[in-house]
Order: structure tokens, then sequence, then C-alpha cells
């Protein structure tokens, strides 16, 4: 399948501590992934914005840190594993995930279905922990992985804990693509849709991104009762449909959200609009 490219950030000009270099490098690592398991040198220096010559010696260097190797039958470039060394550091002692853990794994097994927590990146949602049900389920969803806000249950999660002209400027710098024949592109009624989460506690998706798969996720607050993440519950629509979903297992989604939030903010009763 597919990965989502990543946008990359404008940069401050006239920056002097600014490394182009870095930015080259990390770049090129950034471009792997999905279907991209392999990449010839044009590849990376396009998407480094480098020239062929320049592509080569950064290449070089990734090669002799470890973050690179040379698939020789296919004369093209891989990642290795190395490259995980990052996730690593960044999952090792996060406070978030560490207190939500037990959380995630409570309604896992409660909902008997696939449950994930997923941090903001720009415009995007990144998947930094999943529990899969143990029922068959066709959607593989690595840690990493990144989606849409606009068009996921998780994102319009974590953009109905914002203030409505906040969530609105996300939405502004999004690229509003049409993923499935369900996905909502319209800025006026993804706006609705955000209201509507705001005022139920929790938002929801019906096959917007994957076909076959429906949603429901909740924000998890921080101490300061700003949003720091989304929990999902993720079904496929051969065991659900969304109204059985959202009827079913909101309440528990809305009790684990709550409970995953750092400082266990409370938040008042709400209706769950149906």
């Amino acid at each position: 399948m597919k990965r989502p490219s990543r946008k990359v950030r404008p940069l401050r000009p006239r920056d002097p501590l600014f490394n182009s270099s870095v930015q080259k490098a990390l770049s090129m690592l950034e471009t792997f992934g999905g279907d991209r398991r392999t990449l010839g040198l044009a590849e990376l220096a396009a998407a480094a914005g480098m020239t062929t010559s320049s592509a080569q010696r950064c290449i070089h260097t990734l090669l002799r840190l470890g973050y690179l190797r040379r698939d020789t039958r296919l004369r093209r470039w891989v990642l290795t594993v190395r490259a995980l060394a990052l996730t690593e550091a960044y999952l090792s002692g996060h406070a978030l995930l560490e207190h939500a853990t037990a959380h995630l794994i409570e309604l896992n097994q409660a909902s008997g279905e696939s449950v994930s927590l997923s941090e903001p990146d720009g415009t995007d949602m990144v998947f930094i922990a999943r529990f899969p049900s143990l029922q068959p389920f066709h959607i593989h969803m690595p840690v990493g992985r990144r989606l849409p806000m606009y068009c996921t249950a998780s994102g319009r999660a974590y953009l109905s804990a914002l203030p409505a002209a906040a969530a609105r400027r996300i939405l502004l710098r999004s690229r509003l693509a049409t993923h499935t024949a369900q996905t909502l592109t319209d800025l006026q009624q993804i706006c609705k849709r955000i209201e509507a989460a705001r005022d139920a506690g929790y938002a929801w998706s019906d096959q917007e991104y994957y076909r076959g798969d429906v949603t429901i996720a909740a924000p998890v607050l921080g101490e300061d009762g700003q949003p720091l993440a989304a929990l999902n519950i993720s079904a496929p629509t051969s065991r659900w449909t969304l109204a059985q979903l959202r009827a079913k297992l909101a309440p528990l989604l809305l009790q684990s959200a709550q409970a995953a939030s750092l400082g266990h903010t409370r938040r008042p009763e709400r209706r769950l609009a149906r």
C-alpha cells in the first residue's frame, strides 16, 4: 500500500544556524516507505533537491553510518533496520504512551477490535501504538504510519479538541484529496463533522481513507486540558456498521480516552450523537 507523502515544511529564510546538509539527508530517509522500498540515485537526489554528485556523497555517508545498504541485484538503495533506532529513541520513556498503554490494552480486550494511539504532526496523525484485533482485519497499520487529519476519526478527534480557529488553520494547510468514494473533501462539511465531534466528545469516519474500515476516536488531553493525541477503535465493515460501532463502543472509548489523558482531566458529560 502506498504510504502518504510527507509534506516538506517551509523553512525560515536567512537562518544562520540551519544546516541544509542535515535536512537533505533526512529528506532522503523520509522518502522511503510504502511501495518505495528501494530507491535509485536519481530518486534520492530529487527527494533531497540535490545534484546526483552531491546525492552520492550524502548516500555514501548514510551507508557508512549504517542507515542505508546497497541492493546489488537491483542496484538500488534500501533502508536498514538501524532507521528504527530513531523510533525506539522517541517511544522509549514517552510519558503519554507509558501512561496510556494499560488503558489501550483494556479497551482492545473489551471491544475485541483494533485500538490505536496517534499524535499530530503538521496536518497528519502519526500512529505511536497499536493493539490489533485478534479477529481477521485486512488493514495493516504499523507504528509510524501517518494519515491525514481531515478524513480520519483520529484527526477529527484531535481537531475537535482545539479551538475552532486553530482547527480551521490546520485544515486550510491540508491537501484535501479523495482516497475512497466516501472521502469528504468539502471544507464546510468537514468543519461540520468536527463540530459534531466536539459536541459528542468523539469523532467518526466511515471508509473515508480505507475501504472496509469504520473508526471512532476521542482526544487524549494533557494536564492543561489541551489535546496531545487521539485514541481510536477501528473495525471492519464485515463485522460492524458505523452506527453499531458508535452505539456499542463509543461509551467505552470515551472512558478509556479520559483515563488515558494525563492528569485524568475531567470532561463534562456529553450526549452521544447518533
